[in-house]
């Protein structure tokens, strides 16, 4: 199911409308999954204004319409899409309409969920939730968009992975599983594409400050919302978590022609987690 539209290619001006240039992305369409928030939102907006044409997948439609017109108030090009990116029927016929209209030239597999929990802790109902939201959504996406690209002469695939693929986090065995697996595929078609022009990397950031991390303190940290959000930045050596324009500041330059020599990396976006931990 498609909702509105936008034509215009402009670049970033005063009052957070775009000037007339040409960007970064200039007429690639670009696919962004869960797409109507947090990072994907930040991503959405950002290739818009880089140029390039955008079409948000979400199941959240009132969310998915907001962006788009946000997007388009803005001076862009975009579409909403209402897909569930776990199902292998929705996903076909959602990407075989896009198709249909015209070659995708990125993919930005986004959309995920969190999960609070060891091994002991997670229940199996709790694991394949994360497992098909995570995990089999980057496959379903990649599969229906690969071989296109191939026959188009090439694309770029940036998947969202996390710091929990690369390392040990307390309390998130779940989620890392998933965002170690989401790693593996990203080496794995990098890979196997090597020769078809299609670029496949990953980002792994740390915390990153979205409407997720605001709902989960205000649930669970009730009256020290303030001392929690401290905390929270804190884990980060910069003192503070990334910002979801951050992310996608770093995906805009991933997709375009200046990562032109990248493929198969792992990009940590962590503020020192890393490497910089006393």
């Amino acid at each position: 199911m498609a909702l509105r539209r936008g034509t215009a290619n402009k670049r970033a001006g005063k009052g957070g409308h775009w000037m007339t240039g040409e960007g970064k992305l200039q007429g690639r369409r670009a696919v962004i999954t869960g797409g109507a928030s947090g990072i994907g939102l930040a991503i959405a907006k950002a290739f818009a204004r880089e140029g390039a044409p955008v079409l948000i997948l979400d199941l959240n439609a009132a969310g998915a319409q907001a962006a788009v017109e946000a997007i388009q108030a803005a001076g862009g090009d975009a579409e909403a899409h209402i897909c569930d990116v776990s199902d292998a029927s929705s996903v076909r016929k959602t990407f075989d309409g896009i198709f249909a209209r015209g070659p995708v030239k990125i993919l930005v597999n986004n959309a995920g969920v969190a999960h609070v929990g060891t091994v002991a802790s997670t229940n199996e109902d709790d694991f394949d939730r994360l497992m098909r939201i995570n995990v089999r959504s980057v496959y379903l996406s990649t599969q229906a968009v690969v071989e296109r690209m191939k026959a188009q002469g090439g694309g770029v695939i940036l998947n969202m992975a996390s710091i929990a693929a690369i390392t040990g986090l307390p309390d998130r065995f779940a989620y890392s599983t998933t965002k170690g697996a989401v790693l593996a595929m990203t080496y794995s078609v990098a890979r196997d594409y090597l020769p078809d022009n299609i670029r496949c990397n990953a980002i792994s950031p740390a915390r990153v400050h979205t409407p997720f991390v605001d709902g989960f303190v205000a649930r669970n940290y009730p009256g020290h919302e303030k001392e929690m959000m401290e905390v929270l930045g804190r884990a980060q050596p910069v003192g503070r978590m990334a910002e979801p324009e951050e992310v996608a500041n770093l995906a805009v330059w991933l997709c375009s022609d200046e990562a032109s020599f990248i493929t198969g990396q792992n990009y940590p976006l962590d503020g020192g987690y890393m490497n910089l931990r006393g």
